[in-house]
């Protein structure tokens, strides 16, 4: 417990350094820190250390947008995209690990409100259309249940199921009604209730509203 909690201490204290680094410096931890991160994935310190240099590199933009090139503005598209990317890659490899679902979402987040549509020049390189297909197709990926009644498993088709009916909130809302009638295909309550019968009535509400609003 002890030394858990000295290495929240030490993330705690590389996060506050964060703004005193130098471009050059923050991308280099955000490459090093990758390791770490795919080796302790139950470590929330690290994954949050990860989203402070991102939002850094994010903010250096944002100040210093004016002055750089459209290369500069895809560099930030690509950085985003890698870590997207990388993050899926762990999802399927630690199936049912609710750390890792979180940190798609604040990626998600920042990459529909931010990167999709400010990043002029560079953001009709990266369709949004073609973003949440792939979503969806994550989502697929993920709510396979094995007969052997694996509780990781399961837990694996709920957080995908419950990141997609997040998503839908945070998308425009022309393209929401188009990812609101693929769901419907998809039969999420169906997926839940399979999942987890126990929150059937949460599922009912979280999921019935959002997927028959636009029926």
């Amino acid at each position: 417990m002890k030394r858990s909690k000295m290495n929240y201490r030490a993330w705690n204290h590389r996060c506050w350094l964060v703004s005193y680094m130098t471009r050059e410096q923050v991308l280099h931890q955000l490459e090093k820190s990758r390791n770490w991160a795919s080796l302790h994935i139950a470590d929330s310190s690290c994954f949050h250390y990860r989203r402070r240099l991102m939002l850094r590199i994010f903010k250096d933009f944002c100040h210093t947008q004016a002055d750089h090139s459209s290369g500069y503005n895809f560099k930030i598209c690509n950085i985003w995209k890698d870590e997207l990317d990388w993050n899926e890659a762990l999802i399927k490899r630690y199936v049912g690990r609710e750390a890792l679902w979180l940190h798609r979402r604040f990626l998600t987040s920042y990459w529909i409100r931010h990167i999709a549509t400010d990043l002029h020049g560079v953001s009709h390189q990266f369709d949004f259309g073609s973003f949440i297909d792939h979503e969806l197709c994550l989502l697929d990926s993920c709510s396979t249940i094995p007969d052997d009644d694996f509780e990781d498993f399961q837990a694996q088709a709920i957080h995908s199921a419950t990141y997609i009916v997040w998503l839908t909130k945070q998308i425009p809302e022309p393209q929401r009604i188009d990812i609101q009638e693929k769901l419907r295909a998809r039969d999420l309550i169906r997926l839940l209730n399979t999942a987890c019968p126990e929150r059937s009535s949460l599922w009912d509400c979280l999921v019935g509203a959002e997927v028959s609003s636009q029926v």
